[in-house]
């Protein structure tokens, strides 16, 4: 494994070689999942193993750990959802019948269209699983959920109540 990842790498010539990479990023460098978290601080250590597998597919293994600092939805409060895991993605030339290619992976894999160059940003790939990572509605598994039946005031469950109006018409004719 080589300590330092370069920002470009060739996927073709990294398959071929079947190099590693690890490497760490700080969380403010990641500019489109910053949006998503409440501030940039930590960082994200990864791997990348480029190889091929037993059928011959070119694949890089992808390993990633992190803490994203979120807002719980529950109780507004900041909070480290811990991020580990574990990506193989299938290397897919693009320009070829990506839905044939992609249907052609083993289980497990995930699909990467790759341009002929073999042009790979390591940090990218890390941001895109991290962006996938973050849950649509972030809760902090040690809140306590707020549970509560609330009683419904009167001139509410009359407007609530789309026939009341009908009801009402119905006794002034009487």
């Amino acid at each position: 494994m080589s300590a330092e990842v370069p920002e470009v790498v060739d996927a073709w010539r990294m398959v071929a070689a079947r190099r590693g990479f690890e490497g760490r990023l700080p969380l403010a460098s990641l500019s489109r999942l910053r949006d998503a978290l409440v501030d940039a601080e930590g960082e994200v250590e990864y791997s990348l193993q480029f190889d091929r597998d037993a059928l011959q597919v070119p694949y890089v293994e992808l390993r990633i750990e992190a803490c994203l600092p979120l807002q719980c939805q529950r109780s507004l409060q900041r909070f480290l959802l811990p991020v580990v895991l574990t990506q193989r993605l299938g290397l897919l030339r693009e320009g070829g019948d990506a839905e044939a290619d992609e249907a052609a992976l083993p289980e497990g894999y995930e699909a990467l269209q790759v341009a002929a160059d073999g042009e790979l940003r390591p940090a990218e790939l890390v941001e895109d699983e991290l962006i996938l990572a973050v849950p649509v509605v972030p809760v902090d598994p040690a809140s306590e959920s707020v549970e509560r039946d609330w009683p419904v005031q009167p001139d509410e469950e009359m407007r609530a109540n789309p026939f009341s109006a009908l009801a009402a018409l119905k006794k002034q004719q009487r």
